[in-house]
């Protein structure tokens, strides 16, 4: 596998054009020599190798996502960062039940989001609130990553340790206006305009709006995607200045089905002859035979008629914001934010598992037999609302950091399933008509964060020590009915629980050994509200005792070198994880049924190595840049649980080896051409290794050409974009829905993708 690896390193040029950009550093702190590494599309070396943070802290700049295709959404961009495995499911990341994350011991829900320094919270598609549902690439400064521990200062009850800040653009001193269109695979058509109204005695602001609409690459059904921001921001002194962000994100799109190995290979002699990575949903309804006499539709192979998967959300996001000098030495900061959702979702069900589910309520009032194909709704709706605020002081050679963020997160969910004229997959839906109800429930999380951090500049600012706590204090309370289990009995409980901690440290040190070299180290603990929260309450039984609260320790030391032409950062570390939560399945005694609970399977453990860098090539007038990044992380489990024995396997999902490398050629001031690598390494699909997946190479090109002014009309600047995805047509499966010991299901990665942009600003 090693050797195999190499081969595939070297014959790559491997990682995009992922230039980082990481956030200034205070004045307290150390600094190497501002020397940099300057090509297109390459930001300074400060910026690229996370200088003066105490752990690995890597950015995606501004000129970085504007190269990528349009409309990639901001979760797939953390691809290009070392230790990330993202897995999508389209080139551009946008099906939501299509995208995961791992990074070091931890996977999507493990890892803490904000934007503008405003906390996400979770990141489930129902309930939760994503990150790319609230940003567009154009409107996004940078987005700042730390694979293994964020500052204690980053609010939020998600993180295990990674966190993602998200950093929106501020609205232009001129004014002006932004337009650009896409055509791409698939029938995709994206619209981008974007005004600005210049900058007007301190007050400014920008109007955007992206619409996208194509075809699911792989079956039958549409997306369509309708994404608006505004920005208002105010300046009336040196250091002061207040803000107001407004998002709306609506889509709709059809779904297309996980797939096992065996109908991907095609062994599995599917009814319709599908296999490999196009295996879709029907895009016409089939005619087949009647599985219970007199029922037209009984048939369970009618749930594969497209039109009955489709999904749509709605969510408003509204932030106000401002940093204030009080005094030359003491800075505040504070943020109130509002949040409301609303959406559902379809899939359907056979004829046979709703007339067993609907026996077994036969005592629930005002049901009805089902007629054929019941119609599965989900339905959700929310509102979240929080404030923080914090202050920094300059006391000497110390920095005091110290906030306050409290937030109430309110989730409706009603669940159930309906009859459709006739039965049939094609009938309009009769939601008068239930034949067996999941779920009508709220439930609700309160959040309290403290923090305080001291940072100590010594040895004429050549040391930098850092040291501080959070204090995290979390209430969960779920009430309605929760289940089926909840409508036989005639109950609706109330449930609630709580998990606090006064004390979760954190500490560092940055050292400059020379004036081009660091060496950093941290250490951190963490406390993260149970992942699925909702799914394991609802499944419990009232009495069961609740979780307990997931945590980690996270251990790093790294060595970071500036040089006028070259730069690298690279990173060891140790994760310790414990109380990972995880589902399993038993027969319920004397039936035939399953019963889904939770059970925590102890500890997991990671160790690894992280690898990054860039390098100006003395060749070509010094116009050629090489990027990139390597990774190796080995993530076990340490204890057997749910009666298997998994200690010592690896955590499934979690290749040992991640590589990305990438040769950006300005060709021109005004052409500037990009290829590039990403390997993912073999993964296993299931916490017994019984099962996995082999590694994969994918490779990528852009061709950027860009002018200024032109004679004679408005244009400021234009450029014409090409983009090539999977530029060799590899046929690989990507994202995986993990099972415990039997097969998993997987999601085939899309084929080769082209796209052309043209943009301009007036």
């Amino acid at each position: 596998m090693l050797a195999q690896y190499r081969t595939t390193l070297l014959a790559s040029l491997l990682l995009a054009d992922s230039s980082w950009a990481a956030q200034a550093a205070t004045s307290s702190e150390p600094q190497l020599s501002k020397v940099v590494v300057v090509g297109a599309r390459v930001n300074e070396a400060s910026s690229a190798i996370g200088e003066d943070k105490i752990s690995n802290t890597l950015t995606i700049s501004h000129q970085a996502l504007l190269s990528a295709p349009a409309g990639t959404s901001g979760l797939k961009m953390l691809e290009a960062l070392p230790g990330f495995n993202v897995q999508v499911n389209d080139a551009l990341g946008l099906y939501e039940f299509g995208n995961s994350v791992f990074v070091r011991a931890f996977n999507l829900q493990q890892i803490g989001f904000s934007i503008d320094g405003v906390p996400l919270g979770r990141t489930d598609q129902f309930g939760g609130s994503p990150i790319y549902r609230y940003v567009d690439n154009e409107n996004t400064e940078r987005v700042t990553a730390s694979t293994g521990a964020g500052d204690v200062t980053q609010d939020g009850y998600a993180s295990l340790g990674p966190y993602v800040d998200y950093q929106t653009s501020n609205p232009s001193a001129e004014p002006g206006a932004s337009l650009s269109y896409t055509l791409g695979s698939d029938s995709l058509r994206r619209s981008f305009v974007k005004l600005q109204s210049g900058e007007h005695q301190g007050l400014s602001a920008y109007f955007s709006r992206s619409k996208i609409d194509g075809d699911l690459w792989r079956g039958p059904g549409t997306i369509d995607r309708e994404h608006l921001e505004a920005k208002v921001r105010y300046r009336f002194g040196e250091r002061d200045e207040i803000w107001l962000r407004a998002v709306h994100n609506s889509f709709y799109d059809y779904d297309s089905p996980s797939v096992s190995l065996a109908q991907y290979h095609g062994s599995s002699n599917d009814p319709f002859g599908r296999s490999g990575r196009d295996f879709a949903y029907l895009g016409s309804l089939p005619a087949l035979p009647e599985s219970v006499p007199g029922v037209r539709y009984s048939n369970s192979n009618y749930n594969q008629y497209y039109k009955q998967a489709v999904n749509q959300r709605r969510d408003t996001l509204y932030s106000l914001g401002g940093q204030f000098q009080l005094r030359p030495d003491l800075l505040n900061y504070t943020t109130l934010y509002y949040e409301a959702k609303k959406g559902f979702g379809v899939s359907p069900e056979a004829y046979s598992t709703s007339l067993s589910l609907h026996n077994a309520e036969s005592n629930v009032p005002g049901l009805y037999d089902p007629k054929g194909l019941q119609y599965g709704l989900s339905a959700l709706s929310g509102h979240r609302f929080g404030g923080r605020t914090g202050l920094q002081w300059l006391v000497g050679a110390h920095q005091i950091d110290s906030g306050l963020w409290a937030e109430t997160d309110v989730f409706n969910r009603q669940q159930g399933r309906y009859n459709l004229s006739d039965g049939s997959p094609t009938g309009e839906r009769l939601l008068n008509e239930p034949v067996h109800l999941q779920g009508d429930f709220s439930s609700t999380r309160n959040s309290l964060q403290y923090h305080l951090k001291d940072t100590w500049s010594l040895l004429d600012d050549r040391l930098l020590l850092q040291a501080g706590f959070k204090s995290l204090h979390l209430e969960y309370r779920i009430e309605g009915y929760r289940n089926a289990g909840d409508y036989i009995n005639n109950r609706q409980p109330r449930l609630s629980t709580q998990w606090n901690d006064a004390f979760l440290p954190q500490a560092g040190l940055v050292y400059n050994l020379t004036d081009d070299t660091q060496v950093f180290a941290s250490y951190s603990e963490n406390m993260a509200l149970p992942r699925g929260a909702d799914d394991i309450f609802r499944t419990a039984s009232p009495s069961a005792p609740p979780p307990k609260a997931e945590r980690a320790k996270n251990y790093e030391v790294g060595y970071r070198i500036n040089r006028p032409s070259f730069n690298a950062s690279w990173a060891l570390y140790r994760t310790d994880f414990d109380n990972r939560l995880q589902s399993f399945a038993s027969p319920v005694p004397g039936s035939s049924q399953v019963e889904t609970y939770y059970q925590n399977v102890g500890k997991v453990q990671a160790y690894g190595t992280e690898l990054s860098g860039q390098w100006k090539l003395p060749i070509l007038a010094e116009k050629v840049v090489l990027n990139g990044n390597l990774t190796y992380n080995k993530s076990t489990f340490r204890n057997d649980a749910g009666g298997l024995s998994i200690s010592g396997n690896d955590v499934p999902d979690s290749p040992r080896w991640l590589a990305q490398a990438g040769l950006t050629y300005e060709v021109t001031p005004w052409a500037v051409v990009n290829f590039s690598g990403r390997y993912i390494g073999e993964r296993y699909s299931n916490f017994t290794n019984s099962e996995s997946v082999p590694g994969y190479t994918l490779y990528n090109a852009y061709l950027d050409l860009s002018g200024e002014r032109l004679p004679y009309t408005a244009l400021r600047k234009f450029k014409l974009r090409f983009n090539v995805d999977n530029l060799f047509d590899k046929d690989y499966l990507g994202y995986i829905l993990t099972s415990t010991s039997g097969p998993a299901v997987f999601r085939p990665g899309s084929p080769r993708t082209f796209q052309t942009t043209l943009s301009m600003d007036l």
